[in-house]
């Protein structure tokens, strides 16, 4: 009776994890250097539309997918781009975070940092599925992917990892440099 008990409960969760999976199934295919950015429009830290149409035509971007506010690994993530902030400026090249959080968590979470870049949230994960950014632990955990994309909006390199947060940015520099 109890292998009975141990299988059902082993056939429900399992079940569970499926059906969570599918439910937050991403894109097929990630994006990866040489695919087009695709549109979109999602609000900022300070509530106001951010189309990033708008913005590729004037300038290169960093586009980075994070987990969540002021999480250990997220925080030194964005305080490491903010720490070298100039330098992409320098470069003529916007930085933009992206993750799930609402606006309000983004504008506290960019006030608390002195962040001076764009956090946009993508509360209904939309442009994370787009970009086919895939999650961690079994769907439980946001990915970590950084995009690094040309004035024409094509992505010219493509960073992921989970673990190494400030790995995003020096990668994303040398990518850059190697343009």
């Amino acid at each position: 009776m109890k292998k009975a008990i141990v299988l059902l409960v082993i056939l429900v969760l399992a079940g569970l994890v499926f059906a969570f999976t599918m439910k937050n199934k991403k894109s097929d295919k990630a994006l990866g250097i040489g695919d087009k950015v695709p549109e979109f429009t999602l609000l900022d830290q300070n509530g106001k539309e951010f189309n990033v149409k708008e913005h590729l035509e004037k300038q290169a971007m960093v586009i980075y997918f994070y987990p969540k506010d002021d999480t250990p690994g997220c925080t030194k993530e964005a305080c490491s781009f903010r720490d070298s902030y100039e330098e992409f400026t320098d470069r003529n090249v916007k930085v933009i975070g992206i993750s799930a959080d609402s606006v309000e968590s983004h504008f506290n979470f960019a006030k608390k940092y002195n962040l001076p870049f764009t956090l946009l949230a993508d509360t209904n994960n939309e442009v994370r599925n787009l970009f086919g950014v895939k999650s961690n632990l079994m769907g439980l955990i946001p990915g970590r992917v950084t995009y690094v994309v040309n004035k024409q909006g094509v992505i010219i390199y493509v960073f992921e990892s989970q673990m190494k947060a400030t790995r995003h940015i020096s990668e994303a520099l040398k990518a850059l440099d190697g343009q």
